[in-house]
Order: C-alpha cells, then sequence, then structure tokens
C-alpha cells in the first residue's frame, strides 16, 4: 500500500527483486529480510505440520522440503532440524540426518530428543560406540525416556552381533548362524536401513502410517522372540519379504504351491519308471483334516446356550438372550465371545455404559487367556461405538485405535474415521464466536499499520478460523501476503473474498494488485475490468487499469527489454487459456491470415468473440502489433 505523503517504490522492480523462491511447490520467504522479533514464526509451524503430514504418509523427500522451508522462516528452531534430522535417516541418507542432529543439539543441548536423533543417525552410520555415547547422553537428560532406552538397547544388541566372531559351519561345539532365527529375524527387521526400504517399496509404504503396525514393529525389534506373535499378520510377512529380498510365503501359499512336500524330495533307490498320472495326482493330494474332537459336557451346553441367546437376540427378546448368554457364562466362563454377545443385547437396549462395562470384562479376560486378537478387537470396537453413543466421540476415537493396533478391520477404520470428521467439525462451529473474529480483525489491522505483516497475517487467520464467511478478513490477509511477496497465498485469499462478496471492489484490486507485480498483465487487465464492471468510480480499481495498459503498450512498443519481454511471454505461456487459444486450429489460421492476407484480416476483426482472442494475446505479449 502507497501512502501520498512519501514515494511509492516500483511494482515491477518490488515484484522483480522479491519475488521468492519455490521449494516443494511453496513461497518461501527470506528469513533475512525480517528481524527476529518479527519473524513469521506461524508461517513457519504451518510449514512443519506440512511436513509431519508428509513424514507421516512416507513421503520423506516433500517432509526435508517443508521443513527446510520452515527452518529458512525460523532458522535456530531446533524441532524443524530435528524433525528433518529424521526424514533423512528414513531416506537412508544418514550423513545428512547425523548433521540435523548435530545442529538440533547445537541450538537445544538440554533437548534429550536432540540426542535421539543422533544416535539413530550414528546407528544408521554403523557408529556403534559413537550412537551409545549420544543414547547415554540423552537418558542423561530423560531418564525415564522409553526411546532413547529402546534405541540403546538396540545399538548394543547390534554391536554384540557384529563383535560376535563367524562359527565355524559344523563339528563338535560349532554351530550355524541359524541357532538363534529370532535372532537373526531381529537384527534384519533392526537394519537401519530397514525403514527406508519399507518406504520406497510400493507395497509397504502404506504400513509407516499405521500405528499399530509401527507398534508391531517396534515390538519385534525389541523383543525378536514376539515375532512369532505376529507371523499370522500378512503385513509382518510383507516386511520380512521386503527386509530379506525375497518371496516369503504363508502357510495357505506354501501348500497351495507344494513348497515342502517331503515326498517329492525324497531319493529314489528304485529303477526309474515313468510316473503313473493317475497315481502322481493321488499323492500329490493334500491328506484331509482330521476330524474335529465332538464337544461336550459343559461347552457343549454353553454352545446351546448361546445359540438360544442368538435366536431370541434376533427376535428382539433381549431379555431371554441376555438370561441366555449368562447361562453360557456361567458354563464356560472362558468362551469371550458369550460376554461380546451380552454387550451387543445392552447396546440394542441402549443401555450404553452395561454394554461398555462388559466389554472391559471381555477384553480382560481376553488377555488373560491370550484368546485371539480378533475377538479383543471386536470388543473394543463395540465399546467404542458405545461411547459414541455417549457422545464421548474423543474416547471412541482412542478405543477405536486401540482396536485396530489388536486387529485392523475396515469397518473400524471407517467408523474411526466418520468419528474424527464428526469431532473435527463439531470442534469447528463449536469455535465460530462473530464477536471474538472482529476483535482479531481489529487486532490484526493494527498490526498491518505497524508493518508487522507476519503476526498481523495470525491474527487474521483466527478471525477467519472463528467466521470464515467474513470476506474482509480475506481481503485484509491478501494484501499481508502480498506485503510478504507470498502471492499465491495472496490470489487465493483474494478470491476467496471474490466469492464472499462478488459486488465488493477490494477482492478484485487485492487480486489485480497481485497479478500486476507478477507480470500477469492480461489477467490483471481482465480482474480491473471485472472490478469495474461492479463499481465503476472506483478509483483504486481505475489506477490499476491505468497502470496495466501502460505495461502492455511499452511491450507492444518496444519500450521493455528483450529479455523481460521473453520473461512475460514464458509466463503467458504456462496460462491454460493462452495455451487453448494457440492450440485452436481456426486461431493458428486467424493469426496466418493477420501476418499474410489483408483482406482475411479485415473479415476477422469482424468477429468479436476472434477479436477477443487476439486483444488477450496482445495483453499476454504473444502477440505484437508494431
Amino acid at each position: 500500500m502507497c501512502h501520498r505523503n512519501r514515494p511509492c517504490p516500483s511494482p515491477l522492480r518490488e515484484a522483480s527483486e522479491k519475488r521468492p523462491p519455490i521449494v516443494g511447490g511453496r513461497v518461501v520467504l527470506r528469513a533475512r529480510r525480517l528481524s527476529r522479533a518479527s519473524r513469521p514464526v506461524t508461517m513457519a509451524d504451518e510449514l512443519k505440520k506440512l511436513g509431519n503430514d508428509a513424514f507421516s504418509a512416507g513421503n520423506y523427500q516433500s517432509a526435508i522440503d517443508h521443513f527446510t522451508s520452515a527452518a529458512a522462516l525460523d532458522p535456530t528452531n531446533h524441532v524443524f532440524y530435528s524433525n528433518r534430522s529424521a526424514s533423512f535417516a528414513g531416506l537412508g541418507d544418514f550423513e545428512r540426518a547425523l548433521e540435523d542432529a548435530n545442529r538440533t543439539v547445537e541450538y537445544k543441548p538440554d533437548w534429550p530428543k536432540g540426542f535421539s536423533r543422533k544416535g539413530a543417525a550414528l546407528f544408521g552410520l554403523k557408529r556403534f560406540n559413537d550412537a551409545i555415547e549420544a543414547y547415554e547422553q540423552g537418558i542423561a537428560l530423560d531418564p525415564g525416556s522409553e526411546i532413547l532406552k529402546g534405541g540403546l538397547e538396540d545399538v548394543k544388541s547390534a554391536k554384540a552381533r557384529a563383535e560376535r566372531p563367524p562359527r565355524p559351519p559344523g563339528g563338535m561345539g560349532g554351530g550355524s548362524s541359524s541357532d538363534d532365527p529370532m535372532g537373526n529375524i531381529g537384527a534384519m527387521l533392526s537394519s537401519p536401513d530397514l525403514m527406508a526400504k519399507l518406504a520406497l517399496d510400493p507395497s509397504t509404504r502404506a504400513f509407516l502410517s499405521q500405528p499399530d503396525f509401527m507398534a508391531m514393529l517396534s515390538e519385534v525389534q525389541r523383543k525378536p522372540d514376539s515375532f512369532a506373535q505376529h507371523m499370522s499378520d500378512p503385513r509382518m510377512m510383507k516386511v520380512l519379504s521386503v527386509a530379506l529380498g525375497i518371496n516369503v510365503m504363508s502357510g495357505a501359499d506354501a501348500a497351495a504351491s507344494g513348497f515342502g512336500d517331503d515326498k517329492d524330495d525324497a531319493m529314489d533307490t528304485g529303477t526309474f519308471s515313468a510316473p503313473d498320472p493317475a497315481q502322481q495326482q493321488s499323492t500329490r493330494q493334500v491328506p484331509p483334516p482330521p476330524p474335529a474332537k465332538p464337544v461336550s459336557g459343559p461347552k457343549q451346553d454353553a454352545l446351546a446356550e448361546k445359540e438360544l441367546g442368538n435366536a431370541a437376540y434376533k427376535a428382539k427378546d433381549f431379555v431371554a438372550a441376555l438370561a441366555h448368554y449368562d447361562a453360557a457364562i456361567e458354563l464356560d466362563p472362558a468362551e469371550i465371545s458369550f460376554l461380546t454377545n451380552k454387550a451387543a443385547v445392552f447396546f440394542e437396549q441402549k443401555e450404553f455404559g452395561k454394554c461398555i462395562e462388559v466389554c472391559d470384562t471381555a477384553v480382560e479376560k481376553g488377555r488373560e487367556l491370550r484368546v485371539d486378537y480378533k475377538i479383543i478387537g471386536k470388543a473394543m470396537t463395540r465399546k467404542g461405538n458405545a461411547l459414541c453413543k455417549l457422545d464421548n466421540l474423543e474416547g471412541a476415537i482412542e478405543v477405536y485405535a486401540k482396536s485396530l493396533m489388536e486387529h485392523r478391520t475396515a469397518d473400524t477404520l471407517k467408523r474411526k474415521d466418520e468419528t474424527e470428521r464428526t469431532l473435527k467439525e463439531r470442534n469447528r462451529v463449536a469455535y465460530l464466536d462473530p464477536v471474538k473474529a472482529d476483535a482479531a480483525r481489529e487486532e490484526g489491522n493494527e498490526l498491518f499499520k505497524q508493518q508487522k505483516f507476519p503476526e498481523a497475517v495470525e491474527r487474521y487467520t483466527e478471525a477467519i478460523n472463528r467466521d470464515p464467511e467474513d470476506h474482509r478478513v480475506y481481503s485484509n490477509r491478501a494484501a499481508c501476503y502480498t506485503k510478504l511477496t507470498a502471492f499465491n497465498e495472496a490470489t487465493k485469499d483474494a478470491e476467496t473474498c471474490i466469492k464472499l462478496k462478488p459486488d465488493w471492489s477490494k477482492g478484485y484490486t487485492r487480486k489485480g494488485h497481485v497479478e500486476f507485480f507478477t507480470k500477469q498483465f492480461d489477467k490483471a487487465l481482465e480482474t480491473y475490468q471485472l472490478g469495474l464492471s461492479k463499481d465503476p468510480e472506483n478509483e483504486e480499481l481505475k489506477d490499476g487499469y491505468r497502470r496495466t495498459v501502460l505495461e502492455i503498450q511499452k511491450g507492444q512498443t518496444g519500450q521493455v527489454d528483450e529479455e523481460e519481454m521473453k520473461q512475460r511471454q514464458s509466463r503467458a505461456m504456462q496460462d491454460p487459456d493462452i495455451q487453448n487459444i494457440l492450440q485452436d486450429p481456426v486461431m493458428r489460421q486467424v493469426l496466418n491470415d493477420m501476418s499474410n492476407d489483408p483482406k482475411a484480416a479485415a473479415e476477422h476483426q469482424k468477429n468479436a468473440m476472434i477479436m477477443a482472442k487476439i486483444q488477450k494475446l496482445i495483453n499476454a505479449g504473444i502477440v505484437q502489433t508494431r
């Protein structure tokens, strides 16, 4: 914004000198232009959030770009370097991960996580002694940190394996590397480059964003003996395939392929003869499973009561269903499904508190009896449903997450996602407050007058969160972004302002100014014209229109140097509208006639639609008339 009592800098020079570099598709502001007190910390935090989201999705390079942009805005913030260190480690670039970890420790020597990052990077470089020292320094700052303790334990285990002398292949007192298969698996899954392999493999990349999988992998890395407990999870077998570099088949796959059929591998000591196809077919048949042992006694009676309870449940006779399930529980207390069925009855009766209580009992007993994870997960999901009915959405989300760690199902995941969306929308609506929004807007206006643009952006953002329908705030924030040369954000805010209030001239001036500063004169001219159609007497729109026409005329009359003209044309060629005009066979013929056939050109000039397209090419600098 220019003031009459002091000279206004040239907008063209300002746009060319202040145009920010682009990293990862986002505008990066030059932090060196701002003092420490006025750094746009809020924008840096937004970049950090984007980096965290990219890291969670396994997109480590994008995360690195965002954290780098954040560090440019706030160069001494240790968290940005810590997060970027973890991202480099995810890509297997442990040298750069160590550089960022050292910088983290330098800026925040009393922060335990910095030493955790340093230890992990050194571990990846196989500098075990240095890694142990880093983890021990972190533990000295936070003796209760399980992450630091686990990291230290992993490094010591890896060091011990690396220093273990090779065993002879056989003989007395000898052995082989296969003597401790669980230890070998633990070593493979603790390899520093495993996470990079999983992130690069399309079949395992999504696992890294699943909390239950990361918890399972962490457990196996700390306790290799627990691998056997998770072999039924196909994700763990897939991870083992990636770690080994071969296809590891499950038991069902092996049976289907004939793998491990001892009869085919036995040595034939008799005379050779062609095998009988019928006989060969019979020998390859999988033997039928042994018949199930008949259930008798209390278990049989309990199952009978369960069936009676199921029938009563389907008939909506919930009182009878409860009686039968209670009888089944008394006959066979170890069968957890009786409890989950009883919880379902309470749910239908809208006795949600009792439903939750029975689900908790089912989970507790299930853990004591070490029942299938699926049953425990089902009980947790039912508890989450009851919590939703009680409007305890936070508690429901927490329980759904725990259920997914026990057994991942599409239904539970869908319920968790829907509950999170409902809670987010509820919180958004609850946060709305037009009075507080207006107060935040006024605070932003005062900060703008003091030229504290990053702080003004923060207050305007707060006002938008409080009242997202106030078009004035988007206009004001667009002005801040323009001052910060964050032109993409300024354009989005100006367009939102126009959408909310199409007859308000300010939105058009904001957008037109951004397009003028970025030398998109054809677009700026259209924006100013559209604004003037809404408010013909607006002086700011008139002035913007005149300045834009002047710049277009300079290009037509050769008053702009060749290099700048090429930049204008290159920028215009990125506009889809310009591309469509130039690719249109009719317009290509028109342009040819304009150059070579005056008579045909005169006829084309009578067509208003064609001349509008020609004028757009002239305004963009693509076509010159001298």
